[in-house]
């Protein structure tokens, strides 16, 4: 009814997030870690009996994959935010090879050739603007990403050869986690222009895993 009194919640979900007043996404990040945990408590009741290739699957199916979710979303925030899910992903990594809680982690991500979890956030935005480049996304990421190609841009650009996006500006920290500002200054900036030349999904997203590696571990 009209005179209803209509109650503002701290917390809403959305395709599976969870969003606060703040936009933090703290709670989406502390529900994610609590969900991963219970999972990794109930697989290290079953570590003794399964095999190593199996106990990878059934993190990657039950841990990672929650990890992955929508995490394109927490781009931009600060490392102490995101230190419960790289809690979660280092856990998971010395359940897999039954490793010491001491170890160092680096090494043990890159045996399993896990990538830390901010670099699959950029892994994740650098994934869907490549299938932006070669038009394999739906309409509205095509209208807010452009790339400076030889078709479209000037050809005495350099950037209209390196398959460059067009950066848009803002002013403010929460604008510069949308898409379309976050997805062309990884492109762009962080991700060296062989890589970005088109080639088959699979062959991309093996050469950016392989450079991220090699500049972060």
């Amino acid at each position: 009814m009209a005179s209803s009194p209509i109650h503002c919640a701290h917390t809403v979900r959305n395709l599976g997030v969870m969003f606060d007043s703040e936009l933090s996404t703290k709670s989406h990040i502390i529900k994610t870690a609590s969900a991963c945990f219970f999972h990794l408590r109930r697989l290290r009741q079953l570590r003794g009996i399964v095999t190593d290739a199996v106990t990878k699957q059934l993190v990657t199916s039950l841990v990672l994959s929650r990890l992955d979710y929508c995490n394109s979303a927490l781009f931009g925030l600060p490392a102490s935010t995101l230190a419960p899910l790289q809690r979660v992903q280092n856990v998971a990594a010395r359940l897999v090879l039954r490793l010491d809680h001491r170890a160092h982690i680096k090494p043990v991500l890159q045996r399993l050739h896990w990538l830390p979890v901010k670099a699959r956030i950029q892994f994740k935005i650098a994934t869907v603007m490549h299938a932006t480049l070669n038009q394999r996304v739906p309409a509205y990421l095509n209208n807010i990403i452009k790339f400076n190609t030889e078709e479209s841009g000037p050809r005495h650009l350099r950037s209209s050869t390196t398959n460059a996006a067009v950066v848009m500006r803002t002013r403010t920290q929460f604008g510069k986690r949308a898409f379309s500002v976050c997805g062309p200054s990884i492109w762009n900036y962080q991700i060296p222009p062989h890589i970005r030349n088109p080639r088959s999904v699979t062959a991309f997203r093996k050469a950016l895993k392989t450079y991220l590696f090699s500049e972060i571990i």
